[in-house]
């Protein structure tokens, strides 16, 4: 049985993963070079915080496919007025979920400092 740290760890780990494949999308679909730009950046950082979680975990977890269909639909649909809100509360989200876990592994203290600068950063993309 695995205990309530382990799950935590393991879901945040695929929270990132999934986070990666969704800002690689996005990328693709954006019609803004810039945000695109900021989108590929985001994945490479959303990797580096699962591996932060995996260095716990060992498990070797794939990205699940949901919010990479469904985010670059909704932008096609609604635009980026109402999508990038929601983008930026799920990454203030993750970031209030990672507080929790801090007091037994530190290191997701700088996860979650960057959930909250992706959350701004995304956010900042509709003042330009």
């Amino acid at each position: 049985m695995i205990d309530e740290k382990t799950k935590a760890l393991l879901k945040s780990q695929q929270g990132e993963l999934d986070a990666v494949l969704m800002y690689q999308r996005l990328a693709e679909v954006v019609t803004d070079e810039r945000d695109a730009k900021v989108f590929r950046a985001l994945a490479n950082e959303e990797w580096r915080h699962a591996q932060v979680f995996y260095a716990h975990t060992h498990a070797m977890l794939h990205p699940k496919k949901a919010k990479a269909v469904l985010l670059p639909r909704l932008y096609r649909l609604l635009g980026r007025g109402r999508v990038y809100p929601m983008i930026a509360k799920g990454e203030y989200d993750a970031a209030a979920k990672y507080e929790r876990l801090i007091a037994d592994f530190p290191e997701v203290a700088r996860v979650r400092d960057d959930e909250t600068r992706h959350g701004d950063l995304v956010a900042s993309l509709l003042k330009r």
